[in-house]
């Protein structure tokens, strides 16, 4: 995990930066094509938690706070957002300060497997960290501990030109994870879930558990 702590602190800016919104190529050309996964993965997960209102949501791995950010302005009640990067954290922060919503999320600084609280969150968000982790089944049964209500987490696709490529960018990076349907069900099937639906989206796996 000190690889991908490293290497999002040095990326925290460029990563925030996929999610903008101006009129740049790469926000108007590249971004649609490239990063498919991960608008279908936030608009999948924005509209599961619908609606909000009187709700709580942790946020796993919450980098520049774009998921932190639209729960809480969705009318959450309490959003907690952890990440190990403190890059990642400043980002989000100031992302929320923008939004005047300050007061609704609670970033910190953390490793999610150091975080043990006897407050459960009505949903847990885990988007684009499964990628770096080696224990995938205890981190699934460490975030139904932390949930009461859903979880929807992201697992990159093993398949195809694009994994290959991402596995070749990141081999001088950190250690990266990749799946297929059957991997992921026998992942869930050794985990404490009984309930969870695997769709698949683009480049990602979309999973829903239901606790």
């Amino acid at each position: 995990m000190s690889e991908a702590k490293t290497f999002f602190n040095n990326y925290a800016t460029e990563f925030s930066e996929i999610y903008g919104t101006d009129n740049s190529f790469i926000n108007t050309i590249l971004n649609p094509i490239l990063r498919k996964s991960m608008r279908l993965r936030f608009e999948k997960t924005m509209m599961y938690c619908q609606p909000m209102h009187g709700k709580t949501a942790l946020d796993i791995g919450c980098g520049p706070g774009h998921y932190s950010v639209a729960l809480a302005k969705s009318g959450a009640d309490k959003v907690v957002g952890l990440d190990f990067s403190s890059e990642m954290i400043k980002i989000a922060k100031g992302k929320a300060s923008l939004a005047a919503i300050s007061d609704k999320c609670h970033f910190i600084v953390k490793d999610v497997f150091n975080h043990y609280t006897a407050e459960k969150f009505n949903y847990s968000i885990i988007m684009g960290v499964m990628d770096y982790i080696s224990d995938p089944e205890k981190m699934i049964d460490h975030v139904f501990s932390l949930t009461q209500e859903m979880a929807f987490f992201s697992f990159p696709a093993s398949g195809g030109l694009l994994a290959f490529q991402r596995r070749v960018r990141y081999r001088k990076r950190c250690p990266l994870f990749l799946y297929d349907i059957n991997q992921l069900e026998e992942i869930f099937n050794k985990t404490s879930v009984r309930h969870y639906s695997i769709e698949k989206i683009s480049r990602d796996y979309f999973v829903s558990v239901k606790i």
